[in-house]
């Protein structure tokens, strides 16, 4: 460790201006109106994404009971969510599926589907609200494949050209439908290129794409499975597509691959977890970092909180880490209550 001091002593010696007593860094922190004027990171609402999940039905407010206080809801109860998102100035909503078992198969027939939560959803916002508020969708197909995989399988293992086959596809229906930001999370070599291709073959040159590049088999991940109704379902793992925690210099070579296939921004999940990637990421690249508070970590802190173990400014500490490690925005399941963290 002390080997380490004096090499960063070394290298950054020009940084540093003064010694003690003259050089007192506790001054700056005595008053709160000090320490505002000196804050090197600070959040609004435009640094947001609103994830929704959607269920069938009409009139439905459907709790989730490993999410402390997210629910699904039905179409018909979107207006209520969105007209608050936009009176907080949250950019961009989320839409993730809850797809009824029946509806789901190995191929995940489903996922094209013109009339499934997804499309029907882009549908009402866009109808309603125009362009006061951005859409971002998955592009992947575990909400809908029977085993829970993101694409295709024979004998266990997800195809990877066949997968890309059926995003390509799904993108595709998916901007028809209006949606202004897709965001492929299925982890498949080469899709972004190839939906970037068919997308402005078709006219779609301005719908824009978030790369999931960095996204770890993590077990953080199970929350969101109840959540889309895939828990219990999947069939082994998903480690031989989404990437190896133990890994670093993997994420920066997926990331030069989608940017040089047309990613526009490209995304860390999980997010807390991984705040040395984006760091290393959004140093190495200079493109938009999105993190994604996934839901175990949200359900940790949120039951943490409601058990008292930890204080509820921890939302905020958590939140803040991902703007100092250089994320541009983030996905959260806190959004739809940011105007109450950050006052």
């Amino acid at each position: 460790m002390y080997n380490t001091f004096v090499a960063f002593y070394k290298y950054n010696k020009n940084m540093i201006t003064g010694s003690y007593p003259n050089l007192r860094l506790r001054r700056s922190r005595k008053n709160d109106w000090s320490r505002r004027l000196i804050q090197e990171n600070s959040l609004s609402s435009s640094d947001f994404i609103l994830p929704i999940f959607l269920i069938d039905g009409k009139n439905k407010k459907q709790s989730i009971k490993t999410m402390p206080d997210v629910y699904r809801h039905t179409i018909d109860k979107l207006g209520f969510i969105v007209d608050k998102a936009i009176k907080n100035k949250i950019p961009m909503v989320a839409l993730f599926p809850y797809t009824n078992k029946k509806l789901k198969n190995e191929i995940g027939t489903e996922a094209l589907n013109e009339e499934n939560l997804v499309c029907k959803a882009i549908q009402y916002i866009k109808k309603k609200y125009k362009n006061e508020i951005g859409i971002m969708c998955d592009v992947a197909l575990d909400p809908y494949t029977s085993h829970g995989h993101d694409g295709l399988t024979k004998s266990g293992y997800v195809l990877n050209d066949e997968t890309t086959e059926v995003l390509i596809n799904q993108s595709l229906l998916q901007s028809e439908m209006g949606c202004d930001v897709l965001a492929p999370s299925d982890m498949m070599d080469g899709r972004i290129g190839k939906i970037r291709k068919a997308l402005d073959k078709e006219g779609h040159q301005m719908v824009q794409i978030l790369s999931y590049a960095v996204k770890y088999a993590s077990s953080f991940y199970g929350p969101f499975r109840d959540a889309v109704g895939s828990k219990g379902m999947l069939k082994g793992d998903k480690k031989t597509y989404q990437m190896d925690f133990r890994n670093s210099n993997e994420a920066i070579r997926e990331v030069a691959l989608d940017i040089k296939e047309g990613a526009d921004m490209v995304m860390v999940k999980p997010g807390m977890p991984y705040l040395d990637i984006i760091k290393t990421v959004k140093d190495n690249f200079k493109i938009p970092v999105l993190a994604y508070q996934v839901s175990g970590e949200y359900s940790l802190l949120s039951n943490g909180i409601k058990s008292g173990l930890i204080d509820k400014n921890s939302i905020l500490e958590s939140l803040i880490s991902f703007k100092r490690a250089g994320a541009s925005a983030i996905v959260s399941y806190y959004a739809d209550r940011i105007d109450k963290i950050i006052k």
